[in-house]
């Protein structure tokens, strides 16, 4: 489950992205989205579970998400993933990636082990390498109003991952 990026912020971010040469595997504008719960391989029952706690879930009103300069993990010398941070909307994102890691649960999955931290990846880089340049060159400030959140199954052609919405939440303005 995510949060899509919409169409114009999707481009001004590749056009600040660019010119940086990002090391590593880039994930293509078009696959952009910030991950609030991966499901993983689930069979057809626990998704209907999934999806029907889901539907019971109070997603609150409308918010905005900003999203400004970059990070690493799991440091700026040894980077194995560069993203693009979050400001506001963070704490909205953390309340959204809650009620989906709820409905996992609920629908039988394990749970998540790794702390949510808002973000919004845009290259796995392997071997790991010191980005402490390449993040002092970035500036990045965009925002827009999130009012939806899509379940996603991504599909692997060539290698690279393709995302299909399968199911889209709104959330109230």
């Amino acid at each position: 489950m995510a949060v899509p990026l919409p169409e114009e912020i999707r481009g001004a971010l590749r056009d600040r992205l660019s010119d940086l040469r990002l090391p590593g595997r880039v994930s293509p504008p078009e696959n952009w989205h910030i991950t609030l719960r991966f499901l993983g391989e689930i069979g057809v029952v626990a998704y209907e579970r999934f999806l029907g706690a889901l539907s019971l879930c109070d997603l609150g009103k409308s918010f905005k998400v900003r999203l400004v300069g970059m990070g690493t993990f799991p440091n700026s010398r040894r980077a194995t993933v560069a993203w693009v941070g979050i400001d506001d909307g963070s704490s909205r994102l953390e309340e959204l990636a809650g009620l989906a890691e709820e409905s996992a649960q609920a629908a039988g999955l394990d749970p998540e082990e790794r702390p949510f931290r808002p973000h919004l990846t845009v290259s796995r880089i392997r071997p790991p390498q010191d980005l402490r340049r390449l993040l002092d060159a970035v500036e990045i400030d965009l925002s827009w109003r999130c009012d939806r959140v899509v379940v996603y199954s991504s599909h692997h052609r060539n290698g690279h991952p393709l995302y299909e919405a399968l199911e889209t939440f709104e959330i109230a303005r």
